[in-house]
């Protein structure tokens, strides 16, 4: 038995490794650009194309799938927004990583921050990005979001086995509410997973280096 246990234990150890669970999952990766504009510093976002697939006009952060050529997550990151906003990699300085977010729709998102040190050279794809825009950093860090609420529900389809569970309901069931936020700047609309990393880096922000840090300072 005790072979068989550490049979098993390998087993289970690989099985984790593998990631199998990953993989009904799409999995993207972002990256939240910081640029410096008129004496501050401010986050650029993407409008997508009309004509896109998937999410079209919607705002979001430069990025896309993780492909099997990629490294990491943050070389996926890196590599799609050098190619949505025309950049060589060298001009996009990697400042880091934040915890991943799992939406309730299926996306697994991967977000990293970097400073673009070259904005002038930023030539927008045309055939992903309608246009870019920026919003100041200090902005951002002294707005709160709108919150929304969504509900989660599930609802048995065509193959479901309902001669095994007698009486079980074939309409949809509600599950668990999940908050979804928004930010408003001018025109601009951010919501959905893209409010929620920015959400997310701007506590980090604020937790680490509001205190210490003036928003108007020389051009890092």
């Amino acid at each position: 038995m005790e072979d068989l246990y550490k049979k098993l234990s390998v087993a289970l150890s690989a099985g984790l490794d593998s990631k199998d669970s990953y993989n009904q999952y799409f999995n993207a990766a972002v990256l939240i650009p910081i640029i410096w504009e008129n004496d501050q510093l401010a986050v650029l976002f993407e409008v997508r194309s009309p004509h896109l697939a998937w999410q079209p006009g919607e705002i979001c952060f430069p990025g896309g799938r993780i492909e099997a050529t990629d490294d990491s997550p943050l070389s996926a990151a890196v590599r799609e927004t050098a190619e949505e906003l025309g950049l060589a990699m060298g001009q996009i300085q990697v400042l880091g990583s934040l915890y991943e977010v799992v939406s309730p729709i299926g996306v697994r998102l991967y977000p990293c921050v970097a400073y673009i040190t070259d904005t002038h050279l930023i030539k927008p794809s045309q055939d992903e990005v309608s246009e870019i825009f920026t919003v100041p950093l200090e902005f951002l860090l002294g707005v709160k979001p709108i919150i929304g609420q969504m509900e989660r529900c599930t609802r048995p389809l065509a193959d479901f086995p309902f001669e095994l569970l007698p009486g079980y309901s074939d309409k949809w069931k509600s599950r668990k509410n999940y908050e979804v936020l928004f930010y408003k700047y001018n025109q601009h609309v951010i919501w959905g997973l893209t409010a929620q990393v920015l959400h997310n880096f701007l506590k980090i922000y604020k937790e680490n280096l509001v205190s210490t840090e003036p928003q108007r300072r020389s051009k890092p």
